[in-house]
């Protein structure tokens, strides 16, 4: 990833392609977990076309480019909020989709990876919208506490007791023991 700090390419149209090249390809992947594939090419280009449309609201002062991107790729995501968790319900009750690399090959792996995708989907539709977006941010986006923060438009604190309760629920549902 390239480290883009230059405010001017987010603020000067001309140079805007730069923060483009730099997070296109983590912002997708981030959607892509988070939604589908065929939805995160279509999420990461409203992404970025919401981004370069705002450009001129980006305040380097509150933060960097890559929480704030993170933050309009989430609240894209919202507005799919409905589908995402039909997805993990059908999930939870169906396993994972149908394996087209063939099935032969995976059969134990496929069906070891129906009960737990079952399990941690229906774990993950049974958080708060709150809870869930931070627990993705962190574990398919990599943000650190502050840029889960700055993305959300949240204290840090709220982040962090955010993912306190995620955990505390995810355990029960998983029915694995707190450290």
């Amino acid at each position: 990833m390239i480290a883009v700090s230059d405010t001017a390419s987010v603020v000067d149209p001309e140079r805007f392609g730069t923060v483009f090249d730099a997070h296109y390809e983590e912002i997708r992947r981030y959607i892509g977990r988070r939604l589908d594939l065929g939805v995160a090419e279509d999420l990461a280009a409203e992404t970025f076309l919401i981004a370069f449309r705002r450009r001129g609201r980006f305040d380097p002062a509150r933060g960097t480019i890559r929480p704030w991107l993170y933050g309009i790729a989430t609240n894209l995501i919202g507005r799919h909020r409905r589908a995402e968790l039909r997805r993990y319900r059908a999930l939870a009750r169906t396993g994972p989709p149908p394996d087209e690399d063939g099935h032969d090959q995976r059969v134990a792996d496929r069906v070891t990876a129906g009960v737990t995708v079952g399990r941690l989907s229906e774990a993950l539709a049974g958080l708060s919208k709150g809870e869930r977006d931070v627990v993705l941010l962190i574990a398919y986006g990599g943000l650190t506490y502050d840029e889960v923060a700055e993305a959300l438009g949240v204290a840090y604190g709220t982040v962090a007791s955010r993912l306190s309760r995620a955990r505390a629920k995810l355990h029960k549902s998983l029915g694995v023991e707190a450290r």
